[in-house]
């Protein structure tokens, strides 16, 4: 009789859970469909507001008005622009963005085959950003007002105040023209190329899982001068925002009372004012992979790195709106995905969340 009591009175609070989560998935479902119709809207929009001709980019400046005129129209040009979006959001479910008037290839094709290049670069830079910011500015809030404070910020502002392109072609100039100790630019080297096709499309995973330990340290020659550059504007941004998280906890009471009790500074900082932090250092390190993942563009371009980023390029140079519509709209399905990845993570460091 108790045990079924307990049942009765158990179960509306189950159900209310279950409820409420049902509620949660549909509010963050519709959101994310939300924000992939706008980012399909502002897409469209400016593939439709760019003064670039695509039928020009597609067949040329020297083509008579009779062959425009049937490339206009095949191109659904002639069609009223709802319609023109509907078939637009049509392809796009399919994955279909058209096809790269510079290289004749369809756009997904292209994407697929520069896209983790781009991921791979931004990884090790978000690697390396987080895996020295992050200590710099727990460091740096521990040590509030002395000399190794001051440095990380003068480190820091040193990285807000330098174009990260003029940084990239200076490293070029120094350390490939003068010294040698870095490649001029690409991926790999020339003979290297073609030894390892892995299904990751990381060259450093790939030639790992293939034993191919040459191609590895040529990949990984070629990609430590970028991801560096990229890596150290991360770091300023990490450090900075570690800090103040850092700071804000180390002012709280339980704090003073770990302290009280004789904790020693390494506990109190790692082991208790640090785990708070990591809901929001997760919040950062995502948003800080999502702007070296559109943030390429400039450095892919000074290193000739073949990544999305100087596909963008040569795409916005020669106005093949197809190409540049599908990357921005890659870019931003990425971020919302990496975003979302961050909210699941969340319930699984902070029980509160859940």
């Amino acid at each position: 009789m108790i045990s079924s009591q307990a049942t009765t009175v158990k179960g509306p609070g189950s159900g209310k859970k279950l409820l409420s989560g049902a509620r949660k998935i549909a509010t963050s479902f519709a959101v994310i469909l939300t924000t992939l119709l706008g980012l399909l809207v502002i897409t469209f929009v400016i593939g439709r507001l760019v003064p670039a001709d695509p039928v020009i980019a597609a067949i040329g400046d020297q083509a008579d008005q009779v062959t425009y005129d049937r490339v206009y129209k095949e191109m659904g040009l002639d069609r009223p622009l709802y319609v023109q979006f509907g078939h637009y959001l049509a392809d796009v479910v399919r994955l279909d963005f058209g096809q790269s008037h510079i290289t004749k290839n369809t756009v997904s094709s292209d994407l697929a085959r520069v896209f983790p290049a781009t991921i791979e670069l931004a990884t090790l830079a978000t690697l390396i950003g987080a895996g020295f910011g992050v200590p710099l500015g727990v460091i740096s809030a521990v040590r509030k007002g002395t000399w190794v404070d001051h440095l990380g910020r003068v480190v820091g502002l040193l990285s807000y105040s330098t174009p990260i392109f003029w940084l990239g072609t200076i490293v070029i100039l120094i350390f490939y023209a003068k010294f040698g100790l870095i490649p001029g630019g690409g991926r790999i080297d020339i003979y290297n190329e073609g030894l390892v096709e892995g299904p990751t499309g990381s060259l450093l995973l790939d030639s790992i899982l293939a034993g191919e330990w040459e191609v590895f340290f040529s990949a990984l020659h070629h990609v430590i001068a970028p991801a560096l550059i990229l890596g150290y504007a991360a770091m300023a941004y990490l450090s900075r925002m570690s800090r103040s998280f850092m700071l804000e906890q180390l002012r709280q009471e339980y704090i003073l009372t770990a302290r009280a009790k004789g904790l020693g500074q390494r506990a109190v900082v790692w082991r208790h004012a640090f785990r708070n932090i990591r809901v929001q250092l997760l919040t950062v390190v995502a948003l800080a992979y999502c702007g070296l993942l559109d943030g390429t563009v400039l450095i892919e371009t000074v290193f000739a790195w073949p990544g999305l980023g100087q596909y963008l390029t040569s795409a916005l140079f020669f106005a093949d709106m197809n190409a540049v519509l599908g990357s921005v709209l890659l870019i931003g399905m990425i971020s919302i995905a990496i975003n979302l990845l961050s909210d699941i993570v969340y319930r699984f460091i902070d029980p509160r969340t859940r």
